[in-house]
Order: structure tokens, then sequence, then C-alpha cells
């Protein structure tokens, strides 16, 4: 395909042209200017998918189970895309690609896409350009968009802030009884899934999981005990049985499930699946559907004023900036100080 401009390539997108795909997400991730009112018009058209965030630590297997997941999407008639985001090399900047080794399977499904993206320097396990690439893969008419953490530490709680439906994958044997509890990834999790069930100490990882939400969620139960809105835990079905929330289709009953895994064995996947199309739908008969994406939306807003804010400070360092940078060292202003003279001089906001 010659080079087209990103208007151009907008139609492709929306008719599900995989090669108009890859090159306006490729314009997507590189910052482009020029694609910008193309990206524009993709996240007006977006809306329709469900977005699925798995995070988890290294090791626990999160590609093979994704990949896994993915099958069983099309096996329901369903398209899906994954963002698969990768570290960067310290070197290059770019991914290893890890991720597309190990979905080779998927390869020459066109129901499936798969891309993935290098962090280059981001924090949270998402990359810059993944939250437009989302817009692209949902214009251009995927039923599912996942997107797949860098797995670098316990800190990517970001993908909580980008998706409908966010699942932590935990897996045994690798050196904390139970990896999820820290640094907040216990609380971001809608589903847990429990991978290498196959694994003779992976009871004791599904054991301690169900055993920290029942504190946490009786902690919660108490709390909301005199609101009919959240029911007692005792009323509840075992929180191991995703058909919990799917049944009632409520959020208010809605308990994170602790889902085993195999994908050595394929278990469990499809049941991993029905938890999810269960939390989806407990969404939209609550309406909290709506909340998730007003709080996607700000979220995004406060980034993208954060990314103007560093260009603005990026292109002033010779100049506004720099007398600042000499007071700063001297200090004879503070970093305060000097942000609200910097911003007041650049016409951003005021100088309260």
């Amino acid at each position: 395909m010659p080079y087209l401009p990103s208007a151009d390539l907008a139609p492709r997108v929306l008719d599900g042209d995989t090669r108009a795909i890859a090159r306006l997400l490729t314009r997507a991730e590189s910052g482009v200017e020029e694609a910008r009112s193309t990206l524009d018009t993709m996240f007006a058209r977006a809306g329709r998918a469900h977005v699925v965030g798995i995070t988890g630590v290294p090791g626990s297997g999160k590609s093979t189970l994704v990949a896994k997941l993915a099958a069983a999407v099309r096996r329901n008639g369903r398209k899906i895309a994954i963002v698969a985001v990768d570290p960067s090399s310290p070197f290059s900047g770019g991914s290893i690609l890890g991720d597309r080794i190990r979905m080779s399977d998927l390869f020459g499904d066109p129901g499936v896409f798969v891309r993935s993206m290098a962090t280059r320097g981001a924090l949270g396990g998402l990359a810059k350009g993944t939250l437009e690439a989302v817009d692209v893969l949902d214009a251009a008419g995927f039923d599912m968009v996942v997107i797949e953490t860098v797995g670098v530490g316990q800190d990517e709680v970001e993908v909580a802030r980008a998706a409908h439906t966010t699942v932590v994958v935990s897996a045994p044997g690798l050196g904390d009884d139970i990896q999820a509890i820290k640094a907040g990834i216990l609380e971001i999790a809608d589903i847990h899934a429990v991978s290498k069930c196959d694994r003779p100490d992976a009871n004791r990882t599904i054991a301690d999981l169900k055993n920290m939400l029942a504190l946490g969620l009786t902690r919660l139960d108490r709390k909301a005990a005199s609101s009919s809105t959240v029911p007692h835990a005792s009323d509840a079905r075992s929180r191991d049985a995703p058909g919990y929330a799917e049944s009632n289709h409520d959020l208010a009953a809605w308990r994170p499930p602790v889902i085993a895994t195999s994908s050595i064995r394929d278990e469990g996947v499809q049941r991993l699946l029905d938890a999810i199309d269960g939390h989806r739908a407990a969404l939209e008969k609550s309406g909290d559907i709506d909340a998730r994406r007003a709080a996607i939306a700000e979220r995004r807003l406060l980034a993208a004023g954060e990314a103007m804010l560093r260009e603005q400070f990026a292109r002033h360092r010779d100049g506004k900036l720099a007398s600042l940078l000499e007071q700063l060292r001297e200090r004879t202003v503070s970093p305060n100080a000097a942000a609200r003279q910097l911003l007041h001089e650049l016409h951003i906001g005021d100088d309260r």
C-alpha cells in the first residue's frame, strides 16, 4: 500500500482493513501530528467494544492465557484485538515482540488482530499510544479489545483506569504467596485468574486469594450493611463461581471470582470468558458502565493535558524556562512558585 494521508486511511480502518489499521496504529504510537484529526474521528466512532485489561507479574502466563482467551472468543463468533504492551529496549527503544511469538497460533485469523507496543519509558504498564490504539480497533469493528500490560512489576494499576473489566493473573511458585496483594493490585481486579492450575501448588494460591477476598469483602459488607445496594456476604454464592454475578447481572452483587486456568490443558478459559461477559452484563444493567467510561474519559483528558504541558515546557526550555531553572538552582524561588510563574507566562491558568 503506498503512503496515504491519515484521513484517507480512516474509511479503510472503519471497513476493517488490516493494513490500514496497522498504519494508523503506528502513527498513533509515534505521535504523528498529521494523524491527530483522524484519531479524533476514531474516538468519536468508538465506544462499542468491551475493553478488557489483563495484568499480572512476569512469568504468570498472561500472554499464553490471552491467546487461549482469543481462541475462545473466536469460537463464539466474535472478533478480538489484542494490544500487547512490551518492555522497551534501553538501547533501541523498541519492543521485543515476545507476545507475538507466544500468540503465533492466532496468525492468519482475520477475526484476530495482535499489536505489540513499546512502553518507551511510559510508566504504569501501558504505552503512550495504548488508548488511542484501543479507539482505532474499537472503531474498526472488533467486539473485544484486550490490553495486556507489560508485566514489569507490581505498579500496573493504570490498566484499571483504561478498561471496563480488569483481570489480574496470578501463578503459583513465583516467590510470593499472593503476588496480587501488593500495591493495590488486589483491589483493581474485577476477576482473578490463577494460571498454571495443573501445578500441584496452585491450590494454595487459589485458597490464599479467596481468603484475602473474603476478608476484604467482609469489611465492605459491614460498611454497607445498612444499605440495600450491596448484599451481605452471607447471602452471596461462592465467590469462585463466576455465575454469581452473571445470573444476577447486577454490579452491586458482583464479587470478583477466582478462576483456575491451565493454558496447557486448555482448562478454565471458557469459564474466564464467561466471567468477563458476566461482568460486562453487570456493568450494563447497573448503569455503572457509563461511570467507568466517564472515568476513563477524565483520565484521558488529564493525561492529554499533562502531555501538552510537557511539550510547552520543553519548547521553552531555552527561553522562559531557563531563567526559572537558574533561580531554582540558586534557591531564590521554590519549585511551586516557579511553576505558577511559568504557567502564567505561558498564559495557562492564573497566578493565584
